[in-house]
């Protein structure tokens, strides 16, 4: 399945991206992290503008991507820098916009990555550091990256066969509100009408896993 992840926003590029990276024991960290949260999402909104206007192979969205590449590449070194200084930064320091910022980057990295900081992150939502629904969106990650089922139906991806977008395939989803509701997540299908504008289908998405792993299977014959 080819894919891509889906974000919808909007705005402009501004070029934040020239402050320096500072140790997570620094108050200052807090302002690189917005610089790191803004140089990420004002390109991601204006490609996701223009998706909705042109559509994903245009090359006005295929513009923003490269820009925002650009611009992740810098902000994974930040962020990482702060992480391997030492433990989670606290989140009196950081705020919960910081928690999301450093996932977002986490999120966005190779999977290579997204592993290496997993247990980071647990260690980080068992001192309540972190809210859970930062570590389950890395694990779904994670196991989409890996051509697995996801868990709880965070990862939504762009199809070119079909020029659409769907939720990548779930494990059980027949009980995919009960694994989300037991780590205080909204259901499956409110969650994707406010985030993607995406109606959920239990029927559908049934058939989808099945033939995934049908696939899967028929794959490692």
């Amino acid at each position: 399945m080819g894919c891509s992840l889906l974000f919808i926003s909007c705005g402009e590029i501004k070029n934040t991206n020239n402050i320096a990276s500072v140790p997570k024991n620094n108050p200052d960290v807090r302002l690189v992290l917005d610089s790191i949260w803004e140089s990420e999402q004002s390109p991601i909104r204006l490609r996701d503008s223009a998706i909705a206007n042109f559509g994903a192979d245009s090359k006005q969205a295929q513009k923003f991507q490269a820009i925002y590449e650009e611009n992740h590449l810098i902000n994974e070194k930040k962020i990482r820098e702060i992480l391997d200084s030492g433990n989670w930064p606290n989140l009196d320091l950081i705020g919960e916009q910081g928690n999301w910022t450093i996932c977002n980057v986490i999120q966005h990295a190779d999977n290579d990555i997204r592993i290496q900081y997993l247990p980071m992150m647990k260690q980080a939502v068992k001192d309540k550091k972190l809210a859970p629904r930062f570590l389950v969106r890395a694990e779904d990650r994670i196991n989409t990256e890996r051509g697995d089922l996801q868990m709880y139906g965070g990862q939504m991806k762009y199809y070119p066969e079909t020029k659409s977008f769907n939720l990548w395939p779930v494990f059980d989803p027949a009980n995919l509100d009960k694994r989300r509701a037991e780590i205080g997540l909204e259901p499956i299908a409110e969650f994707l009408k406010n985030r993607f504008d995406f109606d959920w289908n239990l029927e559908e998405q049934i058939k989808r896993s099945e033939a995934f792993i049908k696939e899967k299977e028929n794959k490692q014959d």
